[in-house]
């Protein structure tokens, strides 16, 4: 059922995803407050993550697991996101190049 949601649509709370995940919420605000974590807004404020959101929790524990400090998790964070930019955008040029063929 839950999957039939996009993975990016805000759908739980903060209690919901501190349990998930085993992070309390006040590290979770302290997440969002560096920029690791964008949390979808409800008209009232409240805090709504989604699916995306709860990997981003378990990828940023395990980088601190490993030693990291939120600022290199940040940079990790970054490169990552470069990363996939960069590999769609390499698929989309490979699509592109057999098109013209």
């Amino acid at each position: 059922m839950i999957a039939e949601f996009p993975a990016d649509r805000g759908l739980f709370g903060i209690s919901v995803v501190a349990e998930l995940t085993g992070v309390d919420p006040q590290m979770l605000r302290h997440y969002e407050a560096k920029g690791l974590l964008e949390p979808q807004r409800t008209s009232g404020g409240t805090r709504r993550y989604s699916r995306d959101d709860v990997q981003q929790v378990d990828r940023i524990t395990t980088l601190l697991a490993s030693g990291l400090n939120l600022a290199g998790i940040a940079q990790v964070l970054e490169l990552e996101a470069e990363t996939q930019r960069l590999e769609r955008e390499i698929t989309r040029l490979k699509g592109t190049r057999r098109a013209e063929r």
